[in-house]
Formats: C-alpha cells, sequence, structure tokens
C-alpha cells in the first residue's frame, strides 16, 4: 500500500482527534468552523502537509499546520504528531483557559437574582462584614 500525501479535511480531523467521530467532524467543516488556509471549505476537500487550518470547537479556536496524513484514526500520542500547533494559537488558548479559572473563582456569571451565597461572596470581596 502506498503512502498517501493528501486526505478530505474531515477525515484528517477525526483521524487527528480535534472530534470524538467523523459525523462531528463533517458537520464542523459544513458548518463553517474550519479553515483551510485562511478560506472556508467543504468536507470533502483535501489536506496536505504544510496546510494551515483553524479549527473552531466551542468557544476554542485552534489554529495548527499539518505535518503528516493518515488514513486510520491513531493513538492520542501518534495524533499529536500530525500537526503542530502555531504559538499565537496556543498563547491564545492559555489566555482564555486562564480567564474561564478566574471566572469561576468568582462563581461565574447568573443571571436572575443573587442567591445568599452570591451575597456572601460578594460581601467578602468587598471586605465588608454581614448585617446582623
Amino acid at each position: 500500500m502506498a503512502p498517501i500525501d493528501r486526505i478530505r479535511v474531515d477525515r484528517w480531523l477525526w483521524a487527528a482527534r480535534f472530534f470524538k467521530t467523523r459525523a462531528l467532524a463533517h458537520d464542523a467543516v459544513a458548518g463553517g468552523h474550519v479553515r483551510v488556509n485562511g478560506e472556508r471549505v467543504k468536507p470533502a476537500r483535501d489536506v496536505r502537509a504544510n496546510d494551515v487550518l483553524e479549527v473552531r470547537a466551542g468557544d476554542v479556536v485552534r489554529t495548527v499546520v499539518v505535518v503528516g496524513v493518515t488514513e486510520r484514526r491513531v493513538p492520542a500520542r501518534v495524533a499529536a504528531g500530525l500537526y503542530e500547533e502555531t504559538a499565537e494559537s496556543r498563547a491564545e488558548r492559555a489566555r482564555q483557559a486562564e480567564e474561564r479559572r478566574a471566572e469561576a473563582a468568582f462563581g461565574g456569571f447568573r443571571t436572575g437574582r443573587p442567591t445568599k451565597l452570591d451575597r456572601r461572596r460578594t460581601d467578602a470581596l468587598r471586605r465588608r462584614r454581614p448585617r446582623r
């Protein structure tokens, strides 16, 4: 069997473990959440080594350079060798993770009336003593 040099973008995303199923990868590409070399593409678009992919999954956007292609889904350690994430992408993901941690430390953002626990946390932040 000859080595391959290109593969469908949805199959590559599934094989590189960006999505759990190939159907999810297909839907993400069809929905415009994946760009190849800056262009919105269809799921049948072929990717090759040195192509730049922008993959959005939820709130997380990754920019990766394709290093290798494979037809089969491979273990996570091998899949990590199929691409190289850009430094800007890693820095942005780290910044977003830090924001989420900071938001969680303050109880997150809720809608509606604050609970008793929310009021106590707010008082603690303002260093006020609770009313008696």
